[in-house]
């Protein structure tokens, strides 16, 4: 049988970087397999449910390139959303009939009961345990009632949750594909709660369930699940069927070493989306934190990873989220990006720093493409184009720095830009090749080279030493705005 994985979120809100990974693993392993890859949404707990998680979530992973096989999709149409697989529902909260079905099967089979327990006597029995200095767990008080006694609460309408039945003394191991060997004696597990008092299930019984009758042959999922996979295991085996295999995954760090979290920046998938990442890098990056190829290269297309991608080389430790790292690949992918298609990606960050409409902006497209090819090795994120709005848009120049000053207040400097403005003067639309020639021209007549040439040229126009290719820059600016720079920069920024 080929492999079958899931991505399993809950639709509490946005998907987090390491949901992203989570999912990214699943998908290059199935892919690398010839598997499936499927995404079940998780929704039973209704008090945490966000309104559109579900859609957010369907076009982060679509946007990220992690397109899965089976599961919910939204219709190009009607933009509802539709399930697509033979595995179906993928939502779990379609489901509910299953998992009734099921927890009945086991408390039938003597592997759950019935627990009556008010959550005020659950709680004085944990504050008892830990007063002792144990460790907090359900104490087995509904373990042992008789069928008469659980049928009269039951017809009076008691509350009550159905709970996991385990052995006592009974040791359950199982091998992780990243941890190794695991063993936990029951004895130290709580008996879980499979079906909540509103009837609805647990993240335990229906994860069992679910991944049992969608075939999953390979749960990958973080590491905070390793402590309930016994448990997992044990229900797995009370109803008779085969566990998949296990992978847990560590978490990811901040830069605090902590879990990352909000509060040491972004997290989302929609942020990195929002700033300007591209997604083929986030996609290269996330996969490196916590796994790295053989042959250690950094760089890779999907594919690749597809190609190259192990759970043997998964870290036991957790990976820190480096945003520095993160930066510097984007660039990379930023530089090498088809020019075209990096131009219409950079559209909404030209509109909303001003530099055109919408529509300007496609019609003048070949002018904001040659912006994008000027920018886009300097540019760590697509939403750094509004940095150099002044740049292209602004003829009141603004020195950036001492060295700046130094550079236009050297004695020669008004007559050379003189001499080259009325050079620039003479034509029309200037081209970059009009300007490097021009610059020749002045160098002849001044004497001056070098950088006591094109900085000063560099500072009139852009009040910065260093920068964009100040020839692309004059062919953008155009002659008119080009004389006006350098006329500002004589009045008011050079030493006369």
């Amino acid at each position: 049988m080929n492999p079958r994985l899931r991505f399993a979120p809950s639709p509490t809100g946005y998907v987090h970087i390491g949901g992203l990974r989570t999912a990214l693993y699943n998908y290059l392993y199935a892919k690398q397999n010839e598997g499936t890859y499927l995404i079940r949404v998780e929704d039973t707990d209704q008090t945490r449910f966000v309104e559109g998680a579900i859609e957010g979530m369907i076009n982060s992973m679509q946007w990220a390139g992690v397109v899965h096989d089976e599961g919910p999709f939204i219709d190009e149409a009607t933009h509802h959303i539709v399930e697509k697989g033979d595995f179906g529902p993928y939502i779990q909260s379609h489901r509910l009939e299953l998992y009734k079905k099921h927890s009945d099967r086991l408390i039938e089979s003597g592997h759950a009961y019935h627990c009556f327990c008010t959550k005020e006597r659950l709680e004085q029995v944990r504050e008892k345990q830990k007063s002792e200095g144990l460790t907090p767990k359900y104490d087995g008080h509904c373990r042992e009632l008789s069928k008469a006694e659980v049928d009269e609460k039951l017809a009076a309408g008691l509350p009550h949750v159905v709970r996991l039945k385990l052995p006592t003394g009974r040791v359950i191991e199982f091998n992780d594909a990243i941890k190794g060997h695991i063993a936990v004696n029951t004895d130290d597990m709580d008996d879980q709660v499979l079906m909540k008092t509103d009837g609805l299930p647990t993240y335990h019984m229906a994860v069992v369930v679910d991944d049992h009758f969608m075939g999953i042959t390979h749960v990958v999922r973080g590491d905070e699940w390793l402590i309930s996979t016994p448990k997992h295991i044990y229900t797995y085996e009370a109803f008779g069927w085969e566990a998949p295999q296990f992978v847990h995954l560590p978490v990811i760090l901040g830069q605090s070493k902590k879990k990352l979290s909000k509060r040491e920046g972004d997290v989302s998938v929609e942020d990195f989306k929002r700033k300007g990442y591209l997604p083929e890098a986030l996609i290269n990056y996330i996969a490196l934190v916590g796994w790295s190829p053989d042959d250690g290269e950094e760089i890779m297309d999907m594919q690749t990873l597809i190609n190259k991608f192990s759970f043997d080389r998964v870290s036991k430790s957790s990976g820190v989220f480096d945003v520095e790292k993160l930066n510097w690949m984007n660039n990379q992918y930023i530089r090498n990006y088809d020019l075209d298609q990096l131009t219409v990606l950079s559209k909404s960050y030209f509109v909303e720093s001003g530099f055109a409409s919408d529509s300007e902006f496609d019609e003048k497209f070949a002018k904001y493409k040659n912006i994008v090819d000027i920018l886009r090795e300097r540019l760590n994120k697509l939403n750094e184009i509004s940095d150099y709005y002044n740049l292209f848009n602004v003829n009141t120049i603004v020195l950036e720095d001492d060295e700046a000053r130094e550079m236009i207040e050297l004695p020669h400097v008004p007559s050379m830009l003189r001499c080259f403005s009325a050079k620039v003067a003479e034509i029309d639309a200037i081209t970059a090749d009009d300007v490097k020639r021009l610059l020749k021209e002045v160098q002849k007549e001044t004497g001056h080279k070098g950088k006591d040439l094109f900085m000063p040229v560099r500072v009139a126009l852009t009040g910065q030493v260093h920068g964009p290719d100040i020839a692309k820059v004059m062919e953008i600016i155009g002659t008119t705005n080009t004389i006006e720079r350098i006329e500002y920069s004589i009045q008011n920024l050079c030493a006369e």
